[in-house]
């Protein structure tokens, strides 16, 4: 055999060795998957998927609009690899909030997007049963923004009483940890009028930390918009606040989800 012929020969043995390898989470994102590569990984053993939830909103001049979608994915990613035997969902960016016309709440701010409560309801549902449908056994709904909290929960319900068991999982945890963050904050001497609750100090933070782009750092300031002073920040600051909702989030969902099966509906 010419030289030639044999690194051909090599070149299509590398290749079919590439190709015949089974499916493997090179990424926890599901949407950079194809179709074949997910219903490996599902009959491979990865149960659970998570639906990260974020919204598109106003967070001042210091803050990107996308701070919600862009945090709860990379958490999403990071709570997911940990967990070892789970996905994460495309994030969901339409959210309620406010209404639209006269505008009200964050609506009044240029770039927020508002949906009605039982559309955003209809697409978490939507979601949660196609990829029930595809095999995961448990579908966890991580929302990063509290208007929306009791509609995860609502969904969950709803879908559970549907199927039996808990397949479907309303994170609270998350959102707790999250909101832990300020009492720690509080607990380091920063003032409650610094720590705010909408894009202060521990909002801005813990976004920081998770995506330095987010953040406009010459814009820090409290301005209309604003709940807390956001001077202060930094992403080291936010850094310990990321770390402890990874972790009480993977805690809650193993908790939550262990010995629980469900069937396919």
């Amino acid at each position: 055999m010419s030289e030639w012929r044999r690194l051909a020969a090599g070149l299509v043995a590398a290749a079919t060795v590439v190709v015949a390898l089974p499916a493997h989470a090179a990424s926890v994102q599901l949407e950079e998957l194809t179709s074949v590569e997910l219903r490996d990984l599902i009959d491979h053993g990865t149960a659970t998927v998570l639906v990260p939830v974020g919204g598109t909103e106003q967070n001042g001049a210091h803050l990107a609009l996308g701070k919600h979608n862009v945090r709860v994915r990379v958490l999403a990613a990071r709570i997911a690899e940990q967990l070892g035997d789970a996905m994460v969902a495309p994030v969901i960016a339409y959210v309620p909030e406010g209404a639209i016309d006269p505008p009200a709440q964050h609506m009044r701010y240029a770039g927020t997007l508002s949906v009605p409560v039982a559309a955003f309801e209809s697409v978490l549902e939507g979601a949660a049963r196609s990829l029930h449908r595809h095999g995961f056994r448990h579908v966890v709904l991580l929302g990063d923004h509290g208007g929306y909290q009791r509609s995860l929960q609502r969904v969950a319900d709803k879908l559970n009483r549907a199927w039996g068991g808990s397949s479907v999982v309303a994170l609270t945890e998350y959102y707790a940890a999250a909101q832990a963050f300020g009492a720690t904050l509080a607990a380091q001497g920063y003032t409650p009028r610094e720590i705010g609750r909408h894009a202060g100090l521990a909002d801005t933070a813990l976004a920081w930390a998770v995506d330095a782009s987010l953040v406009r750092p010459q814009l820090l300031r409290p301005v209309d918009g604003v709940s807390g002073d956001p001077r202060r920040a930094s992403a080291q600051l936010g850094h310990d606040g990321v770390e402890h909702i990874v972790a009480a989030s993977v805690a809650a969902i193993r908790e939550r989800t262990a010995g629980v099966s469900s069937s396919r509906h």
